[in-house]
């Protein structure tokens, strides 16, 4: 797949673990309110902690995440809009960590952690008496697993340590892939590790011609067309 290596060093290493502007990781992610994943990662006003820790310590108040920080805001996200609570997903969070003694368990396989993950959201469930929740891990457990394998789709997993390495984020664009190893973990074309963005600049500069991008980063014509469909497709 090109780029096969551990991450292990990722955590307060911005050349090993990714970096993303919450702003970035919201428009990779689709999200339309940039407001809620720095919600997640420094919690609220009101007292609420934070539910996601950060790989690296925030810069001059800036909320800069990691390729585990992204991946875990996906799965936030993702039980959000099935209905699950915030203080559902705290109580998650806490516990998970405590109990997988890993600081990113949104960011582990599903397949290694399923069962101890349903058990962790049975226990969140209760103390919040989040009943959705709990229907959700107990009553329909094949409806949990459907959730947990859509999340997986596309995201590469270390089988050493269980975490994700790379997310490819579309089956339509299979060669676009984000590896924290890779252009600062932004999308890239593999195996040639070129930056879609850059790509996308060139192909703009060369008034749209795919042929001008891809003699510049000597690549196939296809594999230009692809870094740029990508990049059109993102939100503004």
């Amino acid at each position: 797949m090109g780029v096969v290596q551990s991450i292990d060093r990722a955590v307060g290493d911005p050349v090993a673990g990714g970096f993303y502007t919450v702003r970035e990781a919201a428009r990779l992610l689709g999200i339309g309110q940039p407001s809620k994943i720095t919600a997640w990662l420094q919690g609220h006003q009101r007292g609420a902690a934070a539910i996601i820790k950060r790989q690296y310590k925030p810069i001059e108040g800036a909320q800069e995440l990691g390729f585990w920080d992204l991946i875990e805001v996906r799965f936030v996200e993702h039980f959000r809009k099935q209905g699950v609570s915030l203080q559902s997903l705290r109580k998650a969070a806490e516990q998970a960590r405590k109990d997988f003694g890993h600081q990113h368990p949104f960011a582990m396989s599903n397949v290694k952690f399923l069962t101890d993950r349903v058990t962790v959201f049975s226990h969140a469930a209760q103390e919040t008496g989040d009943k959705f929740l709990l229907n959700l891990v107990t009553k329909q457990y094949a409806m949990y697993v459907v959730l947990e394998e859509v999340l997986a789709k596309g995201v590469e997993f270390d089988p050493a340590s269980g975490m994700a390495r790379e997310w490819r984020p579309t089956k339509e664009y299979p060669h676009v892939a984000l590896n924290p190893l890779v252009a600062y973990g932004q999308p890239a074309i593999l195996p040639d590790g070129v930056p879609t963005a850059a790509i996308f600049r060139t192909w703009k500069a060369e008034n749209g011609s795919y042929p001008a991008a891809a003699d510049w980063y000597e690549i196939t014509e296809d594999l230009a067309r692809e870094a740029v469909e990508f990049e059109l497709g993102l939100p503004e």
